[in-house]
């Protein structure tokens, strides 16, 4: 069998920049003095008069890009998501979502899996932070291909994006030609009747190893892969509980505010259904190897996949 490739989406993230940035003169790139480990500086190097290092001040570098944005230029800012949700929320709460300006976050080294970094750096918040501001969107996606299409959705997008990337590399999972992304669809990779596994950014592959083992114990589950927590594909999600009549949530992040808890916002609204949230469950990370770490955390394929068996 072949090796699997993997692709760390960070790495998207910055070509995807570069490759954006020989098409549209208007599009800018910030950074808090990061640029090499959020990989701006692909784009840095091909356009160093469209990239702008602010500093290590994150929340200067949200005031910056509102003001680039109200000029005609589409700012892509970026910083880890500990700094971007975290430490300039207020920024991106006042200066871009309420004027509703069109300014795309790039939140890279997000999740348990940022590793060594420990638990300061591995913000499990971030989602949920970014979904409260009215208007904007959140897009986590999966492996390289969703990354670079996101990048590029976003960019189409009038209006403000927070933008989800990873430090670790994962597989690559929508390597097939009839792959599409659109802002608030999700994708249903696999179709089943028992179950429906809705994930989001690396939990995606998590919750495919977890669907075939499940699959060889006579345990049908439908996987969605969202990579769009908002604004959520609603009617995907109701009509797969609908036909299943349980639901379980995988992600990257608390199991509050994040996908899990839009899922069951959307559930109770329309469709109530038992749901099993799997996450970070009200804790910090710590420090250690990213994989290590996803094992722990339960965040791997054989740890989705116990706990589904368990739940069920």
């Amino acid at each position: 069998m072949s090796e699997v490739k993997k692709i760390a989406t960070r790495e998207s993230y910055g070509k995807a920049l570069a490759e954006l940035g020989a098409e549209k003169e208007n599009l800018v790139v910030l950074d808090a003095d990061l640029a090499g480990a959020t990989k701006t500086g692909v784009f840095k190097k091909a356009f160093p008069e469209r990239h702008i290092d602010c500093g290590i001040a994150e929340s200067n570098m949200m005031g910056i890009a509102a003001g680039l944005a109200t000029t005609g230029k589409v700012p892509f800012a970026s910083t880890f998501a500990m700094f971007a949700a975290g430490r300039a929320f207020e920024q991106v709460r006042n200066s871009i979502g309420y004027p509703h300006l069109n300014v795309k976050i790039g939140a890279t080294h997000a999740g348990i899996s940022v590793g060594e970094d420990g638990a300061t750096h591995q913000c499990n918040e971030d989602l949920a932070l970014m979904r409260t501001i009215p208007g904007m969107v959140v897009i986590n996606p999966s492996d390289d291909i969703e990354a670079r299409a996101a990048v590029r959705a976003a960019y189409e997008y009038v209006g403000p994006v927070y933008l989800r990337f990873g430090r670790l590399a994962v597989p690559v999972i929508n390597d097939n030609p009839d792959y599409k992304f659109e802002i608030g669809k999700g994708v249903l990779l696999r179709e089943g009747t028992d179950v429906t596994i809705v994930a989001t950014g690396l939990c995606v592959n998590s919750a495919l190893e977890a669907a075939e083992k499940l699959a060889a114990e006579g345990v049908s589950a439908e996987v969605i892969n969202i990579h769009t927590i908002k604004p959520l594909d609603e009617e995907l999600i109701v009509s797969s509980a609908k036909k299943t009549g349980k639901v379980v949530t995988v992600e990257e992040h608390s199991i509050i505010g994040g996908l899990g808890g839009a899922v069951c916002e959307a559930l109770s609204k329309s469709a109530p259904t038992p749901v099993l949230r799997i996450g970070v469950k009200d804790t910090f990370g710590e420090s250690g190897p990213a994989a290590a770490l996803l094992t722990k955390y339960q965040l791997d394929g054989d740890g989705v996949y116990a706990q589904v068996k368990e739940w069920l």
